[in-house]
């Protein structure tokens, strides 16, 4: 088959309206406004609100482009829209060809009869979400998301577009992926399905093919070439639907963390009489997953277990990186995927109101390690079963699974968002919904879909909902069995120390929202904005009281911060150190607990959100802290009043021998010291010590001034290391650390060595005008004691002189 883009220039206008505007595919209508200076940046102060009106419009867009005798001569014509967003009728030289109403779907349509040698015209007419939705739902309510527009589950659309409690309301439109026309004469790989399985030390590949033949009577014949990343390939041929070949010495795909991802390259070219007709590229790891639900003593396990060992799975979840997609590209998503790396995940988990991300953000994590739980694109609402939503959704099933299905990275199919519970939970007690819908949640979730998924990709594990125990509204968030949420802390306002008295199987949303970086903020408000409670910094917190909820968890650990600035950055402490402390507690208790997925790792734009990574891609405290709580080998603490114990885990697959080494000090005299020669046991947890310094912190003074210092040290290296204080941080005694730095280059990189006089906490360092990551950061010093770091990238060049000039440094001490 041959392929002729249709990407590039087009024009786009308002339907009704005489001006004509440049317009660029793939893109938006909100992204072409914005390249024509029409519309303001709806990410700056209230314009959102304004941007909104926009969606309730209709838009055309049109091009020519110019049709050969060849395509004409064609056996087969079709126009291929590989994203269109999302209500659109389709046009051809006036003759109209479909309407669409799905942006999660490819389609493909026959253009044969419509076009003409020479030039042609192709129009699409995008009708207003808005208006659509709201219609619809003054027909039918179906109970959705309070943050976003009412009515969005009657149409196949990102649902957060439409607003949700971290989101704007910016329901965009466009042709949002390629659109081509491709064509040919003989035949074409309609499909490619490649299994794999061990077999006594080898890799058996059966590869199920689906070829399109246009005439009868052909002679076809698939040649397949299996290619390993250093260049040795495995052949074979096939005449019919299928084909096997064998893996001698296979290389092993594994997670971050557990080994390497060798990759394989699958390349079917279908010959027909002889001659090359079509061909078809996939890219494979060889590996085994599976979803461990066993039965146990107090309930089912639920864990991930690759190529037959059992992982804690680390990670968070992941929404769109752009509310307009058009901004959205491969450089981005990859920084991304590298900042998941850098911070020690394993798993990624799309959440199922955005959409299915591209297949480059799948390369992405097949090439870097990192298991994707991916959802369906259903989230917190109530949907209708019925035969035009269920034809639609097959569908879009279809052409996502078989899409994304070869990925060595895909761990899980997950059915939907939060909707199990809702039903057991809040629309129970307030009496939402019907009868009928509550029953069509049986029908979709826990019968079509996974027949789906059985039928498209019957290796994967399907799950009915995140989160979910057993299913049919059985205590979806149960700790004996499936996936947890935990939203008691944030929404139910208590202490992140709620998060010790649970023992989930498996943790896969909990979070606590802070503010973004100071710079951020300055990006999308003006001088008079700059207070969290003014009109532009609420309309940039989308959680209902969400600015109050973060002053309440504040004045529960910190003191009341002097300035905008440091209240910005003492909330994400109290982000960061809620998250720590939950993580740390679920992964000393590996086996019972196999995972804990924090919400969320990004955002679609500048906002209050619980995101560690804002929407410029800077790093808050969390991202920094997340990558010592996932670190593969960690100590931590676990304090109650005067005693203490100190835990290792060690998620690597050898035994890590090394010395625990303690600190008890107060100001700057040592009170108490120690050290352990230990090792610890793969993929496991134990407690190396017990203390009670009842004793050493009998008075209120002591208790105030008096830190625990922790390390683990293997082979001179530190590998792990915290403090511990006794008493809440607005009631410690900080004395002014007296923050030193000294900038010098060496080896090729920008190092900053800090030095204290006295105990600092949460050390920052950053550039005033450079966004810029350290290899650490937030972290804390005792008195006497040194750390060196250094800039391991900036988004602009950095030398000795800038630094000097735009290093600030930061500690707990200087917030108040």
């Amino acid at each position: 088959m041959y392929s002729l883009s249709l990407n590039g220039n087009w024009e786009m206008k308002k339907k009704g309206d005489i001006e004509v505007l440049p317009a660029t595919v793939p893109g938006s209508v909100y992204n072409d406004l914005l390249n024509n200076g029409l519309i303001d940046d709806p990410f700056f102060r209230d314009n959102e609100y304004k941007a909104l009106k926009i969606s309730c419009h209709d838009f055309e867009y049109t091009r020519t482009f110019i049709i050969s005798d060849k395509i004409i001569k064609s056996n087969r014509v079709y126009l291929l829209c590989m994203g269109l967003d999302t209500l659109c009728e389709i046009y051809i030289n006036d003759l109209h060809i479909s309407n669409t109403s799905n942006m999660h779907r490819t389609y493909e349509f026959d253009i044969k009869q419509y076009i003409k040698t020479g030039e042609n015209r192709i129009k699409i007419v995008f009708n207003s979400p808005v208006n659509y939705v709201t219609h619809m739902d003054d027909i039918d309510h179906l109970v959705s998301s309070s943050c976003a527009v009412r009515g969005i589950s009657h149409i196949r659309k990102a649902s957060c577009m439409f607003g949700w409690d971290w989101g704007p309301k910016l329901p965009d439109m466009g042709i949002w992926r390629d659109i081509s026309i491709i064509y040919g004469n003989s035949g074409r790989i309609s499909d490619m399905y490649v299994r794999s399985h061990s077999d006594n030390g080898k890799y058996i590949l059966d590869i199920e093919l689906e070829n399109d033949i246009f005439s009868e009577n052909c002679d076809f014949e698939n040649k397949i070439t299996v290619t390993d990343d250093e260049g040795n390939s495995f052949l074979t041929n096939s005449k019919s639907d299928f084909a096997s070949l064998t893996i001698e010495n296979p290389k092993i795909w594994w997670p971050n963390g557990y080994g390497s991802q060798p990759l394989y390259t699958v390349k079917n070219e279908l010959y027909i009489n002889g001659a090359i007709a079509d061909c078809k590229t996939l890219t494979i790891g060889l590996r085994e997953i599976k979803v461990n639900r066993d039965t146990v003593c107090d309930g089912t396990k639920f864990e991930f277990s690759v190529n037959g060992i059992s992982i804690f799975a680390m990670g968070a979840d992941y929404i769109i990186e752009d509310n307009i997609l058009a901004r959205c590209n491969k450089e981005k998503t990859e920084q991304l995927i590298l900042d998941c790396i850098d911070a020690n995940y394993n798993i990624i988990r799309v959440w199922g109101g955005g959409i299915y991300p591209e297949d480059y953000f799948f390369d992405l994590c097949d090439k870097y390690g990192l298991l994707v739980w991916q959802d369906f694109m259903f989230a917190n609402a109530m949907y209708n079963y019925d035969k035009k939503f269920l034809d639609n959704i097959e569908n879009e099933i279809r052409d996502n699974v078989k899409r994304l299905r070869h990925h060595a990275c895909l761990a899980i199919w997950c059915g939907n968002n939060e909707i199990e519970e809702l039903w057991d939970g809040r629309w129970k007690k307030k009496d939402m919904g019907t009868p009928k819908l509550k029953a069509d949640y049986i029908k979709i979730f826990e019968a079509f879909l996974p027949n789906l998924a059985e039928k498209y990709d019957p290796d994967r594990f399907y799950w009915q909902s995140s989160p979910s125990s057993t299913g049919s509204f059985d205590n979806p968030s149960s700790e004996q069995h499936g996936d947890m949420h935990y939203w008691g802390v944030w929404h139910a306002d208590e202490p992140f120390t709620a998060f010790r008295d649970l023992y989930p199987r498996l943790m896969t949303e909990f979070g606590l929202q802070s503010f973004p970086d100071y710079k951020t903020i300055k990006s999308f408000t003006l001088p008079e904005d700059r207070n969290i409670f003014s009109y532009v910094m609420e309309a940039h917190q989308k959680s209902l009281t969400g600015n109050t909820k973060i002053m309440n968890y504040i004045g529960m650990l910190y003191k009341y911060p002097k300035n905008l600035e440091a209240l910005v950055y003492v909330s994400q402490l109290i982000q960061a150190e809620g998250i720590k402390y939950g993580v740390e507690h679920w992964r000393r208790n590996r086996g019972r607990c196999m995972g804990a997925l924090y919400w969320q790792l990004n955002d679609c734009w500048p906002v209050a959100s619980w995101s560690s990574i804002d929407s410029f891609g800077r790093w808050k405290a969390l991202h920094y802290i997340a990558k010592r709580f996932y670190s593969p080998i960690m100590i931590s603490a676990c304090e109650d009043n005067t005693k203490v114990s100190l835990w290792l885990c060690n998620e690597t697959l050898d035994t890590v021998c090394g010395k625990v080494v303690w600190r008890l000090i107060k100001g700057n005299e040592e009170l108490l010291s120690g050290e352990i020669f230990t090792e610890i046991k793969p993929l496991s947890s134990a407690k190396t010590y017990d203390f009670d310094f009842l004793e050493q912190l009998a008075t209120d003074d002591e208790l105030r001034s008096t830190v625990l210092e922790y390390r683990f040290i293997v082979e001179s290296n530190v590998i792990s290391e915290g403090t511990q204080c006794f008493v809440k941080y607005k009631h410690f005694t900080f004395l002014n650390p007296n923050i030193k730095t000294k900038v010098f280059e060496e080896d090729g990189k920008l190092n900053i060595t800090v030095s204290v006089d006295n105990f600092a906490k949460f050390v920052r360092l950053d550039l005033s005008e450079t966004d810029c990551v350290f290899s650490d950061n937030y972290f804390d010093l005792t008195g006497g004691e040194t750390k060196t770091v250094y800039i391991k990238r900036a988004d602009k060049n950095v030398d000795i002189e800038t630094l000097n000039k735009q290093l600030t440094v930061t500690s707990l001490f200087d917030t108040y």
